[in-house]
């Protein structure tokens, strides 16, 4: 290893090439400083190359071969059908180079410097790059912390990544497995259990720890529950993990459900319970950084207790979602800028690209009723939408969560078709202290999915109405 003997001086350093890096990145560089962006992997970091991406194409998928069977009500005549794994693979990978290489060329245009390396602080002002063959020392302005995370293994499970896999090979695998067991109940893991369900795998779902929902509302929860047993999902509630380990080619699970132990063997177990942060090999104990529950600390402008780091994305505390991190690039953009802005994770949305898609953001029924809010709720289900009936899907509803006293919608849940852009008008409403006629007063296009939220004012009004009477 060669040290370099002189610092190069750069504005902005970059540490982190996923969402939250490359958007800080371009952001920084638009606004005029010299940006060098350090990536240890590849470009787009495990969004982009490992999750985001390809587990919504996996769910595209199974969301398209869904359809298939209703294709004859629009004249559309299907013969036997099949599923090749193999072509998906090979899709996922065109699509995941194509947008690797907008990534690069949006860099490029921008005049981003990027540097294949692994970094680590020497300094407050300082940083390192090991190339293997080569170490170069940087000194800058500002830098930004955007190394993302990685999936969190519990009770010292190892992922072999080919029998027990996390959210970097569940994604890669060649072959549909007869039987995945699903540890977890976050989206990711709704989105594996339908996807592979719908792929043709035997799926058994295992809540972790005390859950015995979803975290969704509880209209969402309730129409989870039975959408799951309708695919023949099995459920298993509120256990705990006593052990997972790998028997030639079968994966023994064992867990604790309501006292009793439960044992499921099956072919291949995905883990989905949350992710630990990148710091480790960072430097950032050298630098005495103020850490939270393992993760760095900031301030609303994504300061550390260091003034002049910053730090975004899975590293922070929060939701481990992209939107997170891509709202956060825009901040510290501003922040180093000298522009005043704040990032509030209050309204983030949260969304599943199930089989049907769900959708939500702002106060659940319970989570207004436990503050102790006067609430009214109204929802409408999709069997009185006209263009849900078109499509045949009329599973699915919208709710409304909406202060009795100030008519302000305090949350906004989706379950059907269109739930995903729905939720944008949702958010928007949300972030705008909107009252319950702003939502109604728009002129929503018919047939649309959208007109449902018009009806469901409808249904609030009567609700109190009814309670007046």
């Amino acid at each position: 290893m060669v040290v370099g003997e002189i610092a190069e001086q750069r504005d902005v350093v970059i540490i982190g090439g996923g969402p939250g890096g490359y958007n800080a990145a371009i952001h920084a560089a638009k606004q005029g400083s010299h940006v060098t962006l350090i990536e240890k992997g590849i470009l787009g970091g495990i969004c982009l190359n490992e999750g985001c991406i390809p587990s919504k194409l996996f769910a595209t998928s199974a969301q398209k071969q869904s359809e298939v069977a209703g294709m004859s009500n629009f004249g559309i005549q299907m013969g036997e059908t099949s599923f090749d794994l193999g072509q998906l693979q090979s899709y996922r990978n065109k699509v995941v180079g194509n947008l690797r290489k907008g990534v690069e060329s949006l860099c490029k245009a921008n005049k981003v410097e990027i540097i294949e390396g692994h970094a680590s602080f020497l300094s407050e002002d300082r940083i390192g790059v090991d190339h293997g063959h080569q170490f170069d020392v940087y000194h800058f302005n500002h830098a930004v912390i955007a190394t993302g995370g990685r999936p969190f293994m519990p009770n010292e499970i190892t992922a072999d990544e080919k029998r027990i896999l996390t959210g970097h090979s569940l994604y890669r695998l060649e072959e549909v497995p007869d039987h995945l067991l699903i540890y977890g109940s976050d989206y990711i893991a709704l989105e594996a259990a339908m996807a592979f369900r719908q792929f043709g795998a035997s799926v058994s779902l295992v809540l972790e720890d005390e859950k015995s929902d979803y975290g969704y509302d509880s209209s969402i929860n309730r129409e989870l529950k039975r959408v799951l047993k309708k695919q023949k999902v099995k459920v298993y509630s509120g256990a705990s993990l006593i052990s997972l380990g790998v028997d030639g080619d079968k994966v023994n699970g064992k867990f604790r459900q309501k006292g009793e132990e439960v044992q499921i063997e099956a072919t291949h177990a995905f883990i989905s319970v949350g992710i630990e942060p990148n710091v480790s090999d960072l430097g950032v104990d050298r630098l005495r950084m103020e850490m939270e529950n393992g993760f760095i600390a900031t301030d609303a402008g994504m300061r550390t207790s260091i003034k002049n780091i910053y730090a975004i994305g899975d590293v922070t505390t929060g939701p481990a979602l992209a939107v997170k991190a891509i709202k956060q690039a825009e901040v510290v953009a501003k922040t180093i800028e000298g522009t005043p802005a704040e990032f509030d994770p209050t309204f983030i949305p949260t969304v599943a690209h199930t089989i049907p898609p769900i959708a939500s953001v702002g106060m659940t029924e319970q989570e207004a009723l436990e503050k102790g809010l006067n609430v009214r709720v109204g929802q409408f289900g999709y069997g009185g939408n006209g263009y849900a009936t078109i499509h045949g899907k009329r599973e699915g509803f919208i709710k409304l969560i909406i202060q009795e006293d100030t008519d302000v919608v305090l949350g906004f849940h989706a379950f059907g078709a269109g739930a995903v852009e729905l939720i944008s008008t949702g958010t928007v409403a949300l972030e705008m202290a909107a009252r319950d006629e702003d939502l109604s007063f728009p002129h929503y296009p018919h047939p649309s999915y959208n007109e449902s939220i018009t009806m469901v004012e409808t249904e609030v009004k009567r609700t109190q109405e009814a309670n007046v009477k």
